[in-house]
């Protein structure tokens, strides 16, 4: 076990061949246990569950650095080299991006690699990553 919490998060999906595609093909991550109504995944050594629940709620938007950023989401915060990696293994996949990769909050505190997507249950994803990581928590 690792001296840093691991996060649990399980988020629901409409069709699990279709999160099993995305999550196990595209991103890439092992597949855990699973039944017929939920999957395992290792997310960079967390524990993400996709859950069958075709009900959806609707989406809401913030407004951040001049796009509207879908809520709720959640991702990682990688280093840039896997960041660039990532968004390239996404292109190439033919990845619709609700947000393109670009740097937000250009040359000011918070300065961060960021990019939004969509699971095909419609669940939004962020990944980041900041050239200087103690500008992860910096006000």
């Amino acid at each position: 076990m690792t001296d840093i919490p691991r996060f649990h998060l399980a988020m629901p999906v409409d069709d699990l061949t279709a999160a099993r595609r995305f999550y196990g093909e595209v991103l890439g991550l092992a597949q855990g246990r699973s039944s017929d109504t939920w999957v395992d995944w290792n997310l960079h050594g967390h524990q993400f569950v996709t859950h069958l629940a075709p009900a959806r709620p609707q989406r809401v938007h913030n407004p951040v650095d001049g796009h509207d950023v879908p809520v709720p989401h959640f991702g990682l915060i990688l280093t840039v080299p896997d960041f660039q990696e990532l968004a390239d293994r996404l292109r190439a996949a033919g990845t619709e991006f609700v947000i393109e990769p670009y740097v937000r909050f250009k040359g000011e505190t918070g300065e961060q690699w960021t990019m939004f997507l969509l699971d095909p249950a419609g669940n939004a994803l962020e990944f980041k990553a900041f050239a200087d990581d103690s500008q992860v928590f910096a006000a």
